[in-house]
């Protein structure tokens, strides 16, 4: 695998991983359009790549660990206080079980509809399509949020139940997962930065238990020792970085202005995605 393609798939996976543009759909985008000018066969994906996938993950997830270290341990520490005093009325203890509730109910979501999500990777011009709802849904949670008077800075049960099924949704290339979870927050009552900052958070036990599957069940060892190695840490390093920056940025941007630019961006990407995979394959 060349190093100039896991750079590029590092850039893209660090800034489409939180910003609500779909890390799935553009890494799909990335690699088949790389496949498109190198006149490889779209259909083709090896296991080499379906691992850096996981990699980039991780370096994303590093990025996301290492901003919000301060929230993880406070809840870290407030989750332990809470099962030894057997009292959960804690804020950050409360959190903590929404975040677990949230990546369970994911999970019962995800679970069923991952292979039509890995089935995808071969279609882009479907996934282009989903980008598109996305952008809609983008679009639809500014509406509704903007029109709601209270906002709440703190999730609810309810609310995290919501927003762990907009993740578990999410397992589809194109539906963006900090997108559709970010606007259902909105959608449920949260303020901006509460939205963005749950999304991020309930992130975490997802990616890092997908991370640690796959490579548990699917890799074979004997392959992997072929892996251009270099490329893949260099493309998770680049990852990891790009993530850590998008993020903090991103949580300025959300602070003060609307979701409206990346519904634009979704449904016009989506559209010339859809397009040229469309006729591409007509050919």
């Amino acid at each position: 695998m060349p190093i100039l393609q896991t750079v590029l798939m590092g850039i893209v996976q660090g800034l489409s991983e939180f910003l609500p543009i779909s890390s799935s759909a553009h890494l799909v985008f990335t690699s088949n359009f790389y496949k498109v000018f190198k006149n490889i066969e779209i259909a083709q994906q090896s296991n080499e790549e379906i691992f850096l996938d996981i990699m980039l993950h991780l370096g994303t997830l590093l990025a996301v660990i290492i901003y919000f270290r301060k929230d993880i341990w406070r809840i870290c520490k407030a989750l332990v206080r809470a099962l030894v005093n057997k009292d959960f009325s804690d804020k950050d203890a409360k959190l903590g079980l929404y975040i677990i509730l949230g990546t369970i109910v994911t999970i019962v979501l995800a679970f069923p509809i991952n292979d039509v999500a890995e089935h995808l990777v071969y279609h882009p011009a479907l996934v282009g399509c989903l980008l598109i709802l996305t952008g809609f849904v983008l679009f639809y949670s500014e509406y509704l949020s903007k029109k709601r008077l209270e906002k709440s800075d703190m999730p609810n049960l309810k609310q995290s139940i919501l927003i762990g099924l907009a993740q578990g949704l999410a397992v589809l290339p194109g539906l963006s997962r900090s997108g559709w979870t970010i606007a259902t927050g909105l959608f449920a009552g949260l303020n901006r930065e509460t939205a963005a900052r749950y999304s991020f958070l309930l992130s975490i036990p997802i990616i890092l238990g997908a991370s640690m599957v796959y490579p548990l069940i699917e890799i074979d060892i004997a392959e992997a020792v072929t892996y251009n190695w270099v490329a893949i840490i260099l493309g998770t390093f680049v990852s990891a970085i790009v993530g850590y920056f998008c993020i903090k940025y991103f949580m300025k941007f959300i602070s003060k202005f609307s979701l409206n630019i990346f519904a634009w961006y979704c449904i016009i990407v989506g559209i010339f995605t859809a397009t040229f995979f469309y006729f591409l394959a007509k050919k």
